[in-house]
């Protein structure tokens, strides 16, 4: 068996306690992976139960510190163990922070498809919900900035400052 230039074996996959494939190499602030042994950004935990209060503050943070792929990922574990009333919020607000991550990556083209898709999701549970302003959320708010933000990326063609460019949760 070969061997990478970081020693590791070529068929070695990461494996997380439970035997599933996981990645474990770092990543940087946009998570990208990066070469086993340099310096990366501590990785979100996976699988964590928040209040949506935790959620909201915990993401905002984290898109504020130009983190947007960890903002999703906080996102995504309230997507994956709120009440199914509110699945399609979380999965929505996780769309616009990969868009968000695919934006400043350079991706235009993606990043601009997900802040439309996370945008339309945001839009229909807002319509399909009397709760205008959920955990103090400003959804209106956060689907003008992702169909606004789509556009530019689109007409620039470059990537953009995701810690710039984050979205205030709450207006």
């Amino acid at each position: 068996m070969g061997s990478t230039s970081s020693g590791r074996p070529v068929d070695a996959r990461d494996r997380d306690g439970e035997g599933r494939a996981r990645n474990a190499r770092p990543r940087d602030g946009l998570g990208r992976p990066l070469p086993y042994g340099a310096a990366g950004v501590d990785r979100q935990p996976e699988g964590v139960v928040r209040t949506p209060e935790e959620t909201v503050a915990e993401a905002q943070a984290l898109l504020a510190a130009g983190k947007p792929f960890h903002a999703h990922e906080v996102f995504e574990d309230a997507w994956k163990s709120g009440p199914a009333e509110e699945r399609e919020l979380w999965r929505g607000l996780a769309q616009l922070a990969v868009g968000l991550t695919h934006a400043a990556r350079g991706n235009a083209t993606g990043g601009a498809r997900l802040l439309r898709r996370g945008a339309a999701a945001v839009s229909a549970w807002a319509a399909g919900t009397e709760r205008r302003r959920p955990y103090g959320m400003d959804l209106t708010g956060l689907s003008a900035w992702a169909r606004d933000l789509a556009e530019a990326v689109e007409r620039g063609g470059e990537s953009v400052d995701a810690a710039e460019r984050a979205p205030r949760l709450r207006g």
